[in-house]
């Protein structure tokens, strides 16, 4: 499927530009500075659309092809600003650090909760070791996923010093959003939000191979949209 039918822009414009803006702390204009010092003059608002209209698109590529090895999970969510109030971004990552699925909710509650953990259990199996925190929405999540048979009530495990991992985890997410303006829907943040995540998600297991060229974010969108 070709994703950049009918666009002004040269592919590999666009993959720089959005591929820039998801992996490091830069604003709209930010990276319009940087394209105008390679000769090409694009408007924030273009690059918003495309930032827009990608993320989700990487998001499922990704999904398709992401896979883990280990079977020690550990969930957990962190605070997202949207036009003044807060939303929680549920995520999961394996005892690597690999991202496993993330999911944007506007509640942090039972429901949010339960939603993410059966999805992930669906789409990525059941975990012989699953580490969350204690908060009251999440353990009756997990009572109700035990209860539908998606998770062995003997691999659930409530700690909050190994949940550590996931803590450190969400720094880069918060500490890419400090140059933003802020996120006006719940919509576009999600949108967004799943650009960062999935090139996030790629460095690290990029990371982990050991890649003797290191990290170029516009070769792995690439061959993310090819594979």
């Amino acid at each position: 499927m070709n994703h950049f039918k009918g666009r002004h822009f040269q592919k590999d414009i666009i993959l720089v530009a959005v591929g820039y803006y998801f992996r490091f702390n830069l604003s709209y204009r930010d990276v319009v500075e940087i394209l105008r010092d390679r000769g090409i003059t694009v408007h924030h608002t273009t690059i918003m659309r495309w930032v827009h209209h990608y993320g989700p698109i990487f998001q499922v590529l990704w999904r398709r092809h992401k896979h883990s090895a280990s079977q020690s999970w550990r969930v957990d969510e962190t605070y997202i600003k949207v036009k003044g109030q807060w939303c929680y971004l549920y995520r999961a990552i394996d005892n690597q650090g690999l991202t496993l699925d993330f999911e944007l909710r506007k509640h942090r509650d039972y429901q949010s909760a339960y939603h993410f953990l059966k999805r992930l259990f669906t789409t990525d199996g059941r975990p012989h070791c699953l580490v969350t925190d204690q908060y009251g929405g999440t353990l009756k999540a997990i009572k109700q996923v035990i209860k539908d048979g998606l998770l062995e009530k003997a691999n659930h495990e409530c700690s909050k010093y190994r949940n550590n991992l996931i803590e450190q985890d969400h720094r880069f997410i918060k500490r890419h959003r400090v140059r933003s303006a802020g996120f006006q829907t719940i919509r576009t943040a999600a949108k967004t939000l799943a650009g960062v995540e999935v090139v996030y998600a790629i460095r690290k297991e990029t990371r982990r191979n050991g890649s003797f060229f290191g990290f170029s974010v516009t070769a792995e969108l690439k061959q993310l949209l090819i594979a």
